[in-house]
């Protein structure tokens, strides 16, 4: 696999009032192409930092990131909302998506957003919710919702797909499906999608390809899982 994502001491400074506080502390590793990642760590380890700053959503204090050879921590304003859109599918524990439009709409409207999208029809079907298109949110479970943002980066046909806590509020078995899906995404589309799940689920890094442990802004480990287990295998 060929390296996709380079983190070099990544420091993300926040100033709350007169004090200072380092939400990530010179923060390094990779991941390559194609990989099946698990970002683990307590509340307040820096997960959702590091998942800002590579989105795009937010800027370093200092150290660079690099994402397929580009320097992304050096991108203006006008950069990284096309990297945002062109490059990133998000998916986030509590679904993002828009009340007002059915499950079609929600996913459509992507082709908005990048100039060669999937076909929103064949990507709803392939998550489960082909019989569901005509429906609104409100009128879906908390699974079937999670599957529309599946779907909806999927659509992008991004090169990464950042999923921040996405089974933190469904239960068990519709976690495990959802994590299914996640897992065909990255495993069945010949190595073009890297799946990054920020998450405090330990059992998750189970079926990963790498771990990243964050704890107190800094990176405790980053470690290649050379047998993943499948997600059946997994006691949940």
């Amino acid at each position: 696999m060929s390296e996709l994502i380079k983190f070099k001491d990544v420091t993300k400074t926040y100033e709350v009032g007169e004090k200072k506080f380092k939400a990530l502390d010179k923060c390094s590793f990779t991941i390559n192409k194609g990989e099946f990642v698990v970002i683990l760590g307590p509340s307040g380890a820096g997960k959702s930092t590091l998942l800002n700053l590579l989105g795009g959503m937010d800027t370093v204090t200092s150290g660079k990131i690099t994402v397929n050879d580009s320097i992304i921590s050096e991108y203006n304003n006008k950069e990284l909302t096309r990297y945002r859109a062109e490059n990133v599918g998000f998916i986030f524990q509590f679904y993002n998506i828009l009340p007002s439009l059915t499950v079609y709409e929600n996913v459509e409207l992507v082709k908005d957003i990048v100039k060669k999208p999937k076909n929103a029809k064949t990507v709803l079907k392939e998550v489960g919710l082909g019989e569901h298109l005509n429906k609104f949110p409100n009128q879906l479970s908390g699974g079937e919702q999670q599957r529309v943002a599946i779907a909806r980066a999927i659509a992008k046909d991004p090169d990464i797909i950042l999923a921040d806590e996405p089974t933190g509020a469904l239960d068990s078995k519709t976690g495990v499906e959802i994590l299914k899906l996640l897992k065909k995404q990255c495993d069945s589309n010949n190595g073009n999608n890297t799946v990054i799940i920020v998450t405090h689920n330990t059992l998750i890094a189970d079926i990963a390809d790498r771990v990243i442990r964050l704890k107190n802004g800094k990176v405790e480990s980053s470690t290649v899982n050379r047998k993943p287990k499948s997600i059946d295998e997994v006691k949940w």
